[in-house]
């Protein structure tokens, strides 16, 4: 299912040495329930992220990744690491990207991400929406622009789903010499201190925790 959403109004952010600005302008989402028909072969492994079409620019791209304390988001009934105590889950698969711009053209950068997202023991519904951010910095400083996007999910009855979204932003160069290796795009969930600890101290749960071992699928 895709659903094409409105533009969100342009956040503008003033640097000391280059001034940027940032528009999200559109966002489109892929459904892909894990109760839906498939081929055999996609039904034995996870969803993998396409990359997007390569583009020849006046530079390089801006760096994309993904912060690794907001990689992933687990709810902990009462704080405790348990599977029984697992409500909504998700991780943040991988995401692509590329750009245009040439000569004093902002850089226009298209992002597309995956999401695999879980409903473990305690959650309390079919529906969920997550929050997530796309933040543009200079590379390796100060953050520019920083801008929050929710991301509703239905289960279906479902115990996981897989979403993917596709975003563009607009990145206003100082000049013709201001290239994409200036900049930095980091994405992530918005997630509690607690949450944020629980990543960085590398434990797990897969999106589908709390689901019984004979309704897990092996191949996850």
């Amino acid at each position: 299912m895709r659903r094409v959403l409105t533009a969100l109004a342009a956040l503008s952010i003033a640097a000391s040495a280059l001034p940027v600005a940032v528009q999200a302008q559109t966002t489109s989402r892929d459904r892909q329930q894990s109760g839906q028909q498939a081929e055999p072969e996609q039904r034995s492994r996870a969803p993998r992220i396409a990359p997007l079409r390569r583009r020849v620019n006046a530079g390089p791209c801006p760096y994309v990744k993904i912060l690794y304390d907001a990689a992933r988001y687990v709810e902990l009934e009462g704080g405790r690491a348990t599977i029984a105590g697992v409500g909504y889950t998700g991780e943040i698969e991988g995401v692509t990207a590329d750009c245009a711009y040439r000569e004093d053209e902002p850089i226009r950068l298209d992002m597309r991400m995956l999401f695999n997202l879980g409903r473990g023991a305690q959650a309390t519904g079919d529906q969920k929406t997550y929050r997530y951010w796309v933040a543009v910095t200079e590379r390796n400083q100060a953050v520019l622009a920083k801008e929050y996007f929710d991301l509703p999910v239905d289960f279906q009855g479902q115990r996981e789903t897989s979403v993917t979204e596709e975003r563009s932003i607009v990145i206003p160069r100082a000049d013709v010499t201001t290239s994409g290796t200036n900049f930095e795009v980091l994405v992530g969930f918005e997630v509690t201190p607690e949450m944020a600890e629980f990543n960085r101290s590398g434990s797990r749960f897969r999106v589908n925790a709390g689901v019984p071992q004979q309704q897990a699928d092996p191949a996850q």
